[in-house]
């Protein structure tokens, strides 16, 4: 599987139409909720993603320290549904870790998981450090890795 890693001005106009609908598809359609998923935090990420027969199948974006949080963090993990349950998220989540360890060296990386899948990042290391809440009616929990 090739990967892509990319900064905002380094997509493509059609690789940003493409991650913009799968995530706009996955997390407002499939999840049923309305949010503001254009956020103006995109221009400041890297955006790792890969593709199948010309469609971006997985993505995720690592959004270095001070955008979002003082910590670095991991968001918008997506992979469409029919390539669920092969791996795929789990070589993404791991090149997105080295990537970010070896070239921005953060002392923790930080994500909002969502509750459903937090089996995933624990797998990483990763740690609870927040109660569970309500993100647009979906249940999620901080977690951080430690570095």
């Amino acid at each position: 599987m090739k990967w892509h890693l990319k900064t905002f001005s380094d997509l493509t106009t059609l690789e940003l139409y493409q991650i913009l609908n799968e995530r706009n598809r996955i997390f407002i359609v499939e999840q049923e909720c309305p949010f503001q998923d254009i956020d103006d935090k995109d221009q400041d990420c890297y955006h790792l993603f890969t593709e199948k027969d010309g469609q971006i199948i997985a993505y995720l974006r690592i959004v270095p320290e001070g955008v979002i949080y003082p910590e670095l963090s991991l968001g918008r993990i997506i992979v469409k549904k029919e390539y669920r349950k092969q791996g795929i998220a789990r070589e993404m989540i791991a090149k997105a870790i080295q990537f970010s360890i070896d070239e921005l060296h953060p002392k923790k990386i930080k994500l909002q998981a969502q509750v459903q899948a937090k089996g995933l990042y624990e797998r990483f290391g990763f740690k609870d450090v927040s109660e569970p809440y309500l993100e647009d009616d979906i249940p999620h929990v901080d977690m951080i890795l430690e570095i």
